[in-house]
Formats: structure tokens, sequence, C-alpha cells
């Protein structure tokens, strides 16, 4: 509905309008009905913001003073006629025209205490003018006759800016392409277009029009082909278009590389009405995987169908444009609507691919429900739309309110990302969440600054969310044929889900390790007591980022290492600490590890004692090892 409202307001070929039956809210529209004739309501408002560019040449011009800040805005009705609004000082237009050479000294006194065109010309009325006045006046008062408008420079400024306001045009599955169409039948409903334009939609739906679109790009007229006449330059002209079609196809569909365009003209008396009545347009594609083999057009998977039909329709649209001269300035924003929703998901990664191609010229707004289909790593483009209660549908940036299942394909889409990353990685070392990531990452910087062993550039850490994902992670990254090492936590005795990977071959007994295997320098590579990753650093080194990361919370108050309680994990003793102590940082208690780990990872000190050094490079040359 969002697109559909933009592309009715402003619609680059003009086919595009509102109607209230359709378009009005459906509750309120019997009260509407009543007054649209006289008060119809607004449907779309848009608000524009000129360019950096566009604001100087105005400003030049005009010698206006509008700011970068400046905006404007058009109200499109649902009668289809559209309101202007927009606001700007003519003072220092007025104050440039008194400085117009050769004015009399009464003519530029009165300039000085107008401050729009129109008085100016009322000032000018009741004076004495010179010759040079006099051309002034009859100047000014062709400009003002231009415009009904009460502001002259508005005006002339709307002139200006309507040159630059983008249009749209508007994409969806009911342009796609038929296998098949009897092309006197669509000579036909041309004809009856033609004559009776207000019912032009009525005999020529869209795709019908799409097939008017691939005889355009051909160069043929249908009213070559009323025969057998003509028909070898016409197939050399369809025989073109279809090697023409392929390469543009095969540009951007990247899943089969083996497929050719096949446009054919010919008739076919055997066939059902209308396609045993003159010729047919057929269009085809073969595979030469296949040695050529053939299927219709309409029998091809739907993703293809609507990505081949997207590049005739666009080639249409744009040349439509380039044939009105209005338009040939006009910026372009294209509107697709759930594009590339029957494609598999490395499909729709070709197809965002295509999109980004588009955009090197227009731009795209396109909806989707699709994960496969949202940049990951763009994620400040992405807009939500949400039905909320009593405001109806909005459409936002901000991800914080949003209802879960709005923003699960953002989500996905994350995981999706992160997958394709690990897959892409040799060597992928296992932790088990996000705040082990940060820490050794840190680590292994300053070891590296100190001309020590760090981890090796091309292992990826892999936070998995937990010692009870590390099954599913290794039997997917081992189905890839990838080297994988784990390092976990250690609670004092072997983990049995480990120990069960190890036995079914799905993991190297040899790339497992535990934390407290490098918690003792003397004892490397044995088990020892129950620690975590933060246990190889110093105690007081971490409590002093603890302190840091919670300063506002703890409200002045420091936690010390002799105020701890005993115990042999430094994690543990500070969520004992707080409980005793009735310290609430959150409310399930205890504190959030990552917010320290983050903590340490912005301010990092410059080098590491030598036994936290030993223990790390110990760590990493056992990591570096099994990966290598």
């Amino acid at each position: 509905v969002f697109l559909k409202g933009l592309v009715k307001a402003a619609d680059a070929t003009a086919t595009e309008e509102f109607k209230p039956v359709d378009d009005y809210p459906r509750k309120d529209y019997t009260v509407y009905a009543k007054r649209h004739a006289s008060q119809p309501d607004v449907a779309v408002r848009l608000t524009y913001q000129p360019g950096e560019a566009e604001l100087s040449k105005i400003n030049a011009d005009l010698h206006t003073k509008l700011s970068p800040n400046f905006t404007f805005e058009v109200l499109h009705d649902y009668a289809n006629k559209k309101t202007i609004s927009i606001t700007l000082d003519e003072t220092p237009v007025v104050a440039q025209l008194a400085k117009t050479t050769g004015l009399s000294s009464d003519t530029v006194a009165a300039l000085k205490t107008a401050k729009t065109i129109r008085e100016v010309s009322e000032k000018l009325e009741s004076l004495a003018l010179t010759d040079v006045d006099s051309v002034f006046f009859e100047n000014l008062k062709a400009r003002i006759a231009t415009t009904t408008w009460s502001s002259v420079v508005q005006y002339e400024a709307w002139a200006r800016l309507n040159q630059d306001i983008p249009k749209f045009v508007y994409f969806s599955d009911y342009d796609l392409l038929p296998g098949k169409m009897n092309l006197a039948d669509l000579q036909s409903r041309r004809a009856q277009a033609t004559s009776d334009p207000k019912n032009a939609p009525n005999y020529l739906t869209p795709t019908h029009k799409a097939v008017l679109a691939l005889l355009r790009m051909a160069d043929v007229d249908l009213k070559e082909l009323s025969g057998s006449e003509g028909y070898e330059s016409m197939k050399s002209k369809v025989e073109a278009v279809s090697i023409n079609l392929t390469d543009q196809v095969l540009q951007f569909w990247k899943q089969n590389e083996e497929l050719e365009v096949e446009v054919d003209i010919k008739s076919d008396p055997q066939d059902g009405a209308p396609f045993n009545s003159g010729p047919n347009l057929y269009l085809r594609i073969k595979n030469r995987r296949h040695r050529g083999v053939s299927t219709s057009f309409d029998q091809r998977s739907r993703g293809f169908i609507w990505f081949f039909s997207f590049l005739v329709w666009f080639d249409s649209v744009q040349h439509q444009l380039d044939g009105a001269t209005e338009l040939t300035q006009k910026k372009l924003v294209l509107l697709l609507d759930e594009p590339g929703l029957a494609l598999h998901a490395l499909a729709q990664a070709d197809f965002l691919v295509y999109i980004d191609h588009l955009a090197k010229t227009h731009q795209v707004l396109y909806t989707t429900h699709s994960p496969f289909m949202v940049h990951s790593d763009r994620l400040h483009q992405v807009r939500v739309v949400e039905d909320k209660e009593k405001l109806g549908t909005v459409i936002t940036e901000d991800l914080t309110g949003s209802d879960s299942r709005t923003i699960f394909p953002l989500q996905a889409a994350l995981g999706w990302t992160l997958a394709q990353n690990l897959f892409i990685s040799k060597r992928n070392f296992l932790v088990e969440g996000p705040s082990e990531l940060v820490l050794l990452q840190t680590v292994s910087a300053i070891l590296e600054r100190q001309n020590k062993t760090g981890l090796r550039a091309e292992v990826t850490i892999v936070p998995v969310g937990g010692l009870g994902n590390i099954a599913t992670f290794t039997s997917l990254l081992g189905a890839n044929g990838l080297k994988v090492a784990v390092l976990h936590d250690y609670n004092g005795s072997p983990d049995q889900r480990l120990g069960d990977l190890v036995k079914k071959k799905l993991l190297n007994e040899k790339h497992v390790f535990n934390v407290s295997q490098y918690r003792d320098v003397a004892s490397i590579g044995e088990n020892t007591v129950a620690s975590d990753l933060e246990d190889l650093l110093p105690v007081q080194l971490y409590l002093d980022y603890f302190n840091v990361a919670y300063s506002a919370k703890l409200a002045g108050h420091t936690v010390s290492e002799s105020a701890l309680p005993n115990g042999d994990r430094i994690v543990a003793r500070i969520d004992k600490y707080l409980s005793d102590n009735e310290i609430k940082l959150r409310p399930i208690g205890g504190f959030n590890h990552y917010v320290v780990t983050s903590e340490f990872s912005k301010n990092p000190p410059s080098t590491l004692d030598e036994g936290t050094a030993k223990r790390f490079e110990a760590l990493f040359e056992s990591v570096n090892g099994a990966l290598k």
C-alpha cells in the first residue's frame, strides 16, 4: 500500500491514479464519499529536501538564501490534484533588486521598504519613473504575470525544484510475461485501447503491456505481423532481441549460465482460440546443458519468470521516459513489491547484486519478508513496517520498540551472514559466547604488539551461544570440510557432550581445549580447577575493568579483591559478592560478562604481565597448531 501510494502520487509513466473506492480506508469510505467531490482528502504528503547543488543553483539564480535544512511539501489528494506547500523569504531577493544599476533614488527607496515582489510593483505604480526605472518595472511586471501565486519567488523556486522532483515506477507480479500470446488479439486490444483511452486498462492488461514491451525491444511493430510477408526481417530482429535478452539475463542470473532466451513468431492453426488465428509470439528458454532442449517460458521457475519480466518491463519504462522530454531530467525511484520472492536463497543474493546495479543510477525501494533480501551490513537502510494498535501501520527505522515478529527477518539476515562468514573461513575456533570472542581478540592484539604469539589471522573465532550449541556447529562446519577447534569453560570434570562428539568422530580430541589447561603456567595442558576464560587474567586487572564498566550503577562503590568471597572462578566470586551485598546490576542478578570485556577491548592495557602473557601464548599456540 505504501509503494502504491507513492506511485499514484507521482507516476513517471502517468498511468496510475488514486481511486477512492479502492484506495480510501474502507471503514470510513461511506462518509467520505459524500464530500469527495467538494473536499477531497489528502492521500499522500511528500516532503522533499533539496541537495546542496540544487539549493546553490536556486540561491544563485533567484538571490534567495535557502538554508541547507530547507524543505517543502507536495500534497496529493484522492481527486488526483496536488497542492504545493513551500515557504521562503523574499526579502533577500528584493534587496538584490535594489542594487540594480541605474535605478533612481526614489525607486531604490521604495525597494528598501518592500518585502515582496508584488509589494515592489505596487509601490512603483505611484512613482514618477525614469527610463531605467520603467524598463525595470516592465521586467518586474512580466515576472509577476507568470503566476497567480501570492509569492512570485516561491513560484519561481517551485518551478526550478519541480524539475528535480523524483518520479516513481512500480513493478509487481501483475507485470509478468506469458509463455505465448496471439498477436492478432493483441493488435485488436491495442486498437480498442487507443480509441477508448478512458477504458484502456480493460483492453490492455499488464500482461499485454509486457508483450508490447518485448516487441518494442525487438523493434517489431504489430502492423508488420499481418502475414508471412516480411517474416525474415522480423525473424532477424527477434533473434537479435533473443541474444540481447540472454546477455542481460546472464549478466546477473548466476544460478544457471547455460540458458538462452528464444523468441519466435509463428502460426498454429491446431491450437485453441485465440491462438489458432494468425501469428503467435512464443517465448521459450533453451538449456545448453541439455543439448539445447527448450521449454515454454511459463514453465520455468517463478523466480526466473519474475526476473526476466522485470528486465523487459524496465527497458520499456526507460524507453517511455527517454521519449518524454518533460521527464528526461527527472530522477527515477524504482518501487519493487516483494522482488525475488520465488527465488531460492542464493538466487536472491544474485538479485541483490542486480538491485545494487540499478541503484547506481536510480533510487530503489523494495518490500520483502525474506532475510536473504536484506544486506546485513546495511541495516541503516532498512525500515520496518508494523501495524501498531490505535496508530495504524507505521514505517520506521527505530527497531527498539518493534514486535519480535517484525524484526525476525533482520535477525535471520544477521544469522545468515554469520553462517556465510563461517563457511568461508577454513579454520574456525568455537567459543561459548561473544565475551570470549572479544577477550581473545583483544589479548591477541596486545601480545602481537609485544612481539609475542597471538591467534593466527586466518583463524575465525566463532561464538556459538553456549556449550550446548557446539555439537550443532561442529556438525555443520565439519560437513563442509572445515577445520574446527573448541575452547570451553571447565566446571571441574570432562563434558559428556564433547566426549560424545569425539566418539562419533565429529570432533578431533586433540582440537578440544578447556580454559583450566592454561591457568597454571607450570601445568599447561593439564586439567586443573574450575575456570572461565576471565580467570586467565589477574584478578585485580579484571576487577579494575569491572569497576569502570559498572561505575554508574555502583554509584561510587568499588569492588576490591580482598572483599570477594573465596573461590576458583572470578565471575562466580563477583556474583556471590553482589548477591551477599544486595547490589542489583541487572534485574536477573549477577552481571553481564560482555559489558566488562567490552570495556577491556575499548581501553586495553598496553602490555600484559609475564604470567598472563605466558598463559594466553600457550593457549594460542595450541589453537594455532590444531588449525595449521
